[in-house]
């Protein structure tokens, strides 16, 4: 029987990388963690329960502890410029990668039928056409990690790594809002509709964030004070 601890002590060793500066670098172990809670919360909703779908949850699993494997290639302490591209890379390049890097690494854990299950999973998780259950499970729950307080987490440090400020992340959002580009995410990226509810809501606190950042990089709030002092002392002139 394989051993899933094993497995997961796998994964960290290949998500923990070395930062720029000597430290542990655990970004990407920290979010492979929260996206397997959403895994596990998602194979437990009612429209799959009641549904009695079957789940090979051990594969699902291994699947989601390496999908985002394929983004170390570009995390080597010793080239510090290759993380600048981790916001652009291919997602098919990306998941390529990271099914090279289950044959390497679990190639003595799992037979060659489960890294096949694996790797397909990791693979077709990319795809909207895909009937494979474990992998539309795998996908909402990555993207769900791309809503809310977590995505604009996730946004200001990809911008971070590029060098970029506020401003330049305010632009972008602005860009993708002029471009409808979160509504189609939403309209099309979530395969079950109580992952999509939840995505709708937490979108909804990602608004709240970016308009009080709108706000604060245009000092606006002061402006604003100022603004009702000058009508006041005007008012006050009038009378």
């Amino acid at each position: 029987m394989p051993n899933m601890d094993m497995i997961r002590r796998i994964a960290r060793e290949v998500l923990t990388r070395s930062a720029p500066g000597g430290d542990e670098d655990n970004w990407l172990w920290d979010r492979t963690q929260r996206i397997l809670r959403n895994v596990e919360h998602i194979c437990r909703l009612p429209e799959l329960v009641e549904a009695d779908v079957p789940i090979d949850r051990f594969c699902l699993v291994a699947a989601t502890c390496f999908a985002d494997s394929g983004f170390t290639r570009y995390a080597e302490a010793e080239d510090v410029s290759s993380r600048l591209v981790l916001a652009d890379v291919n997602s098919t390049d990306l998941r390529e990668f990271s099914i090279q890097i289950v044959s390497d690494k679990l190639a003595e854990e799992l037979s060659a039928a489960k890294i096949d299950k694996v790797s397909n999973i990791i693979l077709e998780s990319e795809s909207r056409e895909t009937n494979l259950t474990e992998a539309k499970i795998l996908s909402d729950a990555r993207n769900l990690d791309d809503m809310g307080a977590v995505g604009v987490f996730n946004e200001f440090r990809r911008n971070v790594i590029g060098g970029k400020g506020v401003s330049d992340v305010m632009e972008s959002w602005k860009r993708k809002v002029d471009y409808r580009y979160w509504q189609a995410r939403l309209k099309e990226s979530f395969r079950f509709e109580t992952v999509r509810k939840i995505a709708v809501q937490r979108f909804a606190a990602t608004e709240y964030i970016m308009n009080q950042l709108k706000i604060e990089n245009a000092v606006q709030d002061i402006e604003d004070v100022l603004l009702e002092s000058l009508d006041y002392t005007v008012q006050a002139a009038v009378n």
